[in-house]
């Protein structure tokens, strides 16, 4: 993760659609050049993970 990197308020989220809509997941940011904004979306206002885009890539990687 890294440090402390403020959002534009008009950071749009997205979910999986794995989720079936049920708003019981994590969502992610696009948009932010090197950084992947992560949230829970039970938890919109709550804490925010932001990992660098290299990280996040091998993330998805290993779970497929």
């Amino acid at each position: 993760m890294t440090r402390e990197h403020r959002l534009p308020p008009e950071t749009a989220w997205r979910a999986s659609t794995y989720s079936g809509g049920q708003g019981n997941c994590v969502e992610v940011a696009d948009g932010i050049p090197g950084l992947i904004p992560v949230r829970d979306s039970k938890r919109p206002t709550g804490p925010v993970l932001r990992f660098p885009q290299h990280a996040w890539g091998a993330f998805l990687d290993r779970l497929r």
